[in-house]
């Protein structure tokens, strides 16, 4: 089967999130189960100065693409990292030239919609020039949301075939691709196609409602998720079309890339440990203390915290319990940047708690291993998780997950008993006590070290691997194929 990938990062080339790793794996299964797989990426400098594209990469072609009432050149590079895996990046120095992929840290680019619609039509013509005919064109999230409209008007125009059936997946709703909807001029497409029952959202241009409107079929990445974004509470206000085209929508669990996600003989992480011998935690345990200044000989329970820090990730609603954090006999590490204001709250919440939280504004690959294998749990009170990877990760590292109800987490974690008897981690609600009972619960069960240790060694027994999810995929490919 012929399978392109269209999306606006793919591990390990650039990452800022989960979507990059889904993408980056499936491809990569996919290839090495001898489907031939072609993926297209932005040609961000990031990717365009990753070492292990050093003296890979080769210039194709150039790009000559209409964009409303002009016309804007570029390059297309090339390069196959393994077999029957080919990598194509839009290179633009005007658009993807720059620091930052989406922003400068502090606002969106303004030209956002500018630099996708160039990506989505350079895909187009890509496909058309090198005759690149998918059974399946699979688009991610609202910066590739045009491309199943655009491949579809561009083989009605010139009378071929570029894709048998397109598929959008939706990674996160709470991010739609809106902009003026006078931007709409520079996709060159029908004027019909502005309106309610095309792009238009509420006076603006929706480029995730338009992979909605127009994809063959539909993905998201939990059932759970699929159900949830049917409702007001979870749709982001494109539930009323989510439900229209609820007949075409599946929810599939992404996996995990175990060879890179792998306590065993994870590179990054001091001490190697498995389900059946997990003397190598402890290493990390002392090195993930050591390192961020806490007494690495500490008996208390560790809690660790990797994400984005944005209101969706709930760590608003772990600044609020910082009454019981300062009580409580633990230790808390949390990385990562985002808003502004939660930074800054976070530096607040470790400054008045030096004994008791660490925070380190960073994105950090190395750290972010080391966190997940040497906490006792792993915090996840999200408001709303599509799907989720870190408690996935934590499971199969030994590190039991503090998760909210919400989304992929119901789907891939399994609430613990207070004795250990049955569970995977603890799942609570997305709220200030919610989380407070789950910070309680997980402390009641690190006091009881049998129970303990029951509910790890069964998360450590879970398969997440995309060897799976590849399955699931597969098949689905075939039946809409």
């Amino acid at each position: 089967m012929n399978v392109v990938h269209v999306a606006r990062e793919v591990f390990p080339y650039i990452t800022t999130g989960g979507l990059a790793d889904v993408v980056g794996a499936l491809a990569r299964e996919l290839a090495r189960r001898d489907h031939e797989v072609t993926v297209f990426l932005p040609g961000y400098r990031e990717v365009l100065e990753h070492p292990e594209l050093t003296g890979r990469v080769k210039r194709s072609h150039r790009l000559r693409i209409e964009m409303g009432d002009m016309f804007m050149t570029g390059d297309v590079r090339e390069f196959s990292p393994e077999k029957n895996l080919k990598i194509y990046l839009i290179c633009r120095e005007e658009f993807f030239d720059r620091k930052l992929p989406y922003g400068n840290g502090e606002r969106d680019y303004e030209d956002n919609h500018h630099r996708f619609i160039f990506f989505c039509k350079a895909v187009v013509d890509v496909m058309r020039r090198r005759e690149i005919m998918a059974d399946v064109l699979h688009t991610h999230d609202w910066p590739t949301g045009l491309l199943p409209l655009l491949v579809r008007v561009d083989e009605q125009r010139k009378a071929i075939t570029l894709a048998e059936r397109t598929v959008h997946t939706i990674h996160n709703l709470a991010f739609q691709g809106l902009f003026p909807l006078s931007s709409f001029y520079r996709t060159n497409l029908p004027d019909e196609l502005m309106g309610v029952d095309g792009v238009e959202y509420y006076g603006q241009a929706s480029m995730m409602k338009a992979g909605l409107q127009f994809a063959d079929r539909i993905t998201t990445v939990s059932p759970n998720y699929a159900k949830e974004i049917q409702t007001p509470d979870f749709g982001c206000g494109l539930d009323g079309v989510v439900q229209l085209r609820a007949d075409d929508l599946v929810g599939m669990i992404n996996g995990i890339d175990t060879a890179i996600w792998k306590p065993q003989d994870d590179p990054l992480i001091p001490g190697h440990y498995s389900a059946d011998d997990r003397g190598g935690k402890k290493l990390c345990r002392a090195e993930l203390l050591k390192t961020h200044g806490f007494d690495p000989m500490f008996k208390g329970a560790v809690f660790g915290m990797v994400c984005r820090l944005t209101e969706q990730k709930g760590v608003h609603l772990l600044q609020a319990n910082e009454e019981l954090i300062a009580a409580s006999n633990l230790r808390m590490i949390v990385i990562g940047t985002g808003d502004v204001n939660l930074e800054e709250k976070m530096r607040g919440l470790a400054s008045r708690l030096p004994n008791k939280v660490a925070y380190l504004p960073a994105v950090s690959e190395p750290a972010s291993h080391l966190v997940e294998a040497g906490s006792d749990f792993f915090l996840m009170p999200s408001l709303f998780e599509p799907c989720g990877l870190n408690q996935m990760y934590s499971q199969v590292y030994g590190t039991i997950p503090v998760a909210t109800r919400v989304g992929g987490l119901i789907d891939t974690v399994e609430d613990a008993a207070d004795d250990g008897s049955v569970g995977t981690g603890i799942l609570t609600e997305a709220t200030v006590e919610g989380v407070h009972s789950g910070l309680s619960r997980a402390l009641d069960l690190w006091a009881n070290r049998k129970a303990y240790q029951a509910v790890q060694a069964r998360g450590m027994g879970k398969e997440f691997g995309w060897s799976t999810a590849v399955n699931a995929y597969e098949t689905y490919y075939d039946e809409i194929v």
